[in-house]
């Protein structure tokens, strides 16, 4: 009897065990592990809010071969007005005698500006950008010189160009990061836009027409795809820069550094299905706004502008650039949003002054502040308001007193 007891207790034991135990595998749902991928550094990039949604190495230094046609192209358009897209170049030896990939350019050709950009962005042509950097930079050396002034003004403290083509040069270099950065400056430029996105084009080289097809492998074939541009050298090995939008999520999604064309392809539709995947559209401001203002109700009567004719402190926040935010589920439950603001203050008080902040936090990391400022001037009390005060209390002493 006393071994049945026992027993019947371990049995009741082991139960409550086990459920405890089921109960925290069934609540707690665990993030998928991010992709395992082929290519040496990779990012994916949330383009209207610039947050890393996924990194690996993606700050390391590397060669990226043709997709520092991206900058070619974006600094060639902006040192170009819409007539002289259409302003025709004859070709140099420099040019024609380019090895690597190629539009097929010869000595004396005469192509447009537009239809060099083509054979730039589409077909990868190495000729195409000598003849380009020579057109607007007077040479290759000036025309590096225009595009490593952009990175500077980009912020782009990683990178640096020594050509317009990408062929491999030890002083020529960028990070996933970074590229992604510029490609996300590039994509605002509609023309830039426009013939990255583009499949297939004829255009006129001298008197002949010629069909180009884009080398991006995944434009027009995964779903969303708009662009942008393949890369590949011995150094840089394969590399690939896809621009992505579905619904209301707009991604970039670099990969280099991959050992084959097979790996970038797989790597880049990896890491881009596992976005859309897990990743939903979070409707940022409307978080945002709705804290702030539940916030300022219940802080409405706690300022204080000493020696100033109010107390009524209008405050604004900060305008956020975007609504949605992509976020995987984890990171919803995860997100906190903080309030810091000064109360007290002493006029006069200023317009447009920053008053506080309000921070943004996921997974206990700092992703986002914006400032919070008052709409109003508050001015100085002069000696006649000090005066008229003086009365109103005495009044209200009087009315205290005898009602």
């Amino acid at each position: 009897m006393k071994k049945f007891k026992i027993f019947s207790i371990f049995l009741v034991i082991l139960f409550v065990f086990s459920n405890q135990l089921l109960a925290v595998d069934t609540s707690s749902a665990k993030q998928p592990d991010i992709p395992t991928i082929n290519s040496k550094s990779a990012i994916v990039l949330d383009r209207n809010s610039g947050m890393v949604l996924i990194g690996k190495d993606e700050n390391e230094k590397r060669k990226m071969a043709s997709t520092t046609k991206i900058m070619t192209c974006i600094v060639v358009l902006e040192n170009s007005t819409f007539e002289s897209l259409n302003t025709i170049v004859t070709v140099s030896s420099k040019s024609a005698g380019t090895g690597g990939s190629r539009l097929g350019l010869h000595t004396n050709d005469k192509v447009s500006v537009i239809n060099l950009l083509y054979g730039l962005m589409l077909c990868s042509g190495n000729d195409a950008a000598v003849a380009l950097a020579e057109h607007v930079g007077g040479s290759i050396q000036g025309f590096a010189d225009l595009m490593n002034k952009r990175a500077i003004d980009l912020g782009l403290s990683s990178t640096h160009f020594v050509t317009p083509h990408g062929l491999d040069n030890d002083d020529h270099y960028t990070t996933a990061y970074e590229l992604a950065v510029l490609t996300n400056y590039a994509l605002k430029n509609e023309t830039f836009r426009k013939i990255v996105s583009t499949q297939s084009k004829t255009i006129m080289i001298n008197n002949y027409s010629k069909t180009l097809t884009n080398t991006n492998e995944l434009l027009g074939y995964l779903d969303g795809v708009y662009g942008v541009k393949t890369g590949f050298t011995n150094g840089a090995n394969r590399c690939l820069v896809t621009a992505i939008k579905r619904n209301n999520m707009d991604i970039i999604c670099i990969v280099l550094g991959a050992d084959t064309k097979k790996d970038r392809t797989q790597d880049s539709i990896k890491l881009i299905e596992y976005v859309f995947t897990n990743f939903s559209s979070f409707n940022l401001k409307e978080k945002i706004n709705s804290e702030f203002e539940n916030w300022k109700l219940c802080n409405y009567n706690n300022f204080l502008v000493a020696k100033g004719v109010s107390n009524n402190v209008e405050l604004y926040l900060e305008n956020l650039e975007y609504d949605f935010l992509p976020l995987t589920s984890n990171q919803i439950q995860n997100l906190c949003i903080y309030i810091y603001c000064d109360y007290k203050f002493e006029a006069p008080l200023e317009q447009n002054h920053v008053l506080g902040c309000l921070n943004v936090f996921i997974d206990n990391k700092n992703v986002l502040t914006l400032n919070i400022y008052n709409s109003n001037f508050i001015e100085k009390k002069s000696s006649n308001n000090f005066f008229v005060d003086l009365l109103k209390n005495y009044v209200y002493y009087l009315e205290s007193i005898f009602y």
